[in-house]
C-alpha cells in the first residue's frame, strides 16, 4: 500500500509535460548502445518527459544520466520484495516507487507512459516491451520506440517470425524504431503525444 501512495505522490508532483518509460538491459551489447540510451534520455528530458525506469544500471542508469542532465525527474520503478537483492539504485534517480508485483510493476509503467523507448536487454526487458506492444494494441496505442541495433534486430525477427504482424483490429502505427541518436531526436518530434488525460 505504501508504495502505491508512493505512486501517486510520484505523479502528482511530476512535471505538467508527459513521461517516458524507459526499458533497457543491465548490461549493454556496446559503449554504442550506452551512449544513445544516455541522448536518449537527455533528448527526453530537452522535450519535457519526465523518466520512469527500472533504476538500476546498465542502460537504466545510461538513460537516468541523460535525463537527469536534462533536468527530468527520475523515477525508478521496483519490486518490493527484490529490491535488497538487485541492489541499490543508480545515483540518478530522483524518486522511486516500490511495488509488491510484476503486473504492478508493469501496469504502473504502462499506465503511466506518454511514450515507452525499449532497448536491447535480457529476458526482463523482453517482457516489458511485449507487454508494451500487446498493452499499445489492446488498451491504449502509447507510443513504442525500439532504439538501437540490438533492439532492431529483435523486431526484424518478431516480424520475420510472425510474432509481430499488423491486422485491421490491430494496427502497429505506435511502433517505432530508430537506430541513432538523431533519428531518435527527430522521431521524438514528430510524435503527437498530448499527455494522459489531453493536452
Amino acid at each position: 500500500m505504501n508504495g502505491l501512495r508512493l505512486a501517486r505522490t510520484v505523479t502528482d508532483g511530476a512535471p505538467a509535460g508527459r513521461t517516458g518509460v524507459f526499458f533497457g538491459g543491465v548490461r549493454a551489447a556496446s559503449g554504442d548502445e550506452e551512449k544513445l540510451a544516455e541522448e536518449a534520455g537527455r533528448t527526453l528530458a530537452e522535450a519535457g518527459y519526465a523518466l520512469l525506469h527500472g533504476g538500476y544500471n546498465g542502460l537504466m542508469e545510461a538513460a537516468a544520466r541523460g535525463a537527469s542532465s536534462g533536468g527530468a525527474l527520475v523515477t525508478a520503478v521496483t519490486l518490493i520484495d527484490k529490491h535488497d537483492k538487485w541492489g541499490a539504485f543508480n545515483p540518478y534517480a530522483t524518486a522511486s516507487v516500490h511495488l509488491p508485483d510484476l503486473g504492478t510493476r508493469l501496469n504502473h509503467y504502462l499506465d503511466h507512459a506518454d511514450l515507452v523507448v525499449a532497448m536491447g536487454g535480457g529476458i526482463g526487458t523482453l517482457h516489458e516491451l511485449t507487454a508494451a506492444v500487446y498493452y499499445a494494441t489492446t488498451i491504449r496505442p502509447v507510443p513504442i520506440v525500439l532504439a538501437g541495433t540490438t533492439a532492431l534486430r529483435l523486431l526484424a525477427f518478431l516480424r520475420e517470425e510472425k510474432w509481430l504482424y499488423e491486422t485491421p483490429a490491430r494496427p502497429l502505427g505506435f511502433l517505432h524504431a530508430t537506430e541513432t541518436a538523431s533519428a531518435f531526436r527527430d522521431r521524438l518530434a514528430s510524435l503527437h503525444t498530448p499527455p494522459i488525460g489531453g493536452s
